[in-house]
């Protein structure tokens, strides 16, 4: 029997993102706040709150490290 580490979630491409969350992720990957992203974006920070759920279900992460750790490896 071998063992294989494998991490919790496959590296999705950032084409299984929307545009939209594309850019939601680039603002936060680079130290954003929901508001400041929300104001970059034209949007509520309750959209913002949204996509960032919608991307780390997409994702399978759970904090925001992980999702710039992903935005990072995707080239965002």
């Amino acid at each position: 029997m071998s063992l294989t580490l494998a991490t919790p979630h496959a590296e999705a491409p950032a084409a299984a993102l929307a545009p939209r969350e594309q850019e939601a992720l680039r603002h936060i990957a680079t130290g954003c706040t929901y508001l400041q992203t929300a104001r970059l974006m034209g949007l509520s920070k309750h959209t913002v709150d949204a996509y960032l759920r919608r991307i780390r279900a997409k994702l399978g992460t759970n904090n925001t490290a992980e999702l710039t750790r992903l935005a990072v490896s995707m080239g965002l």
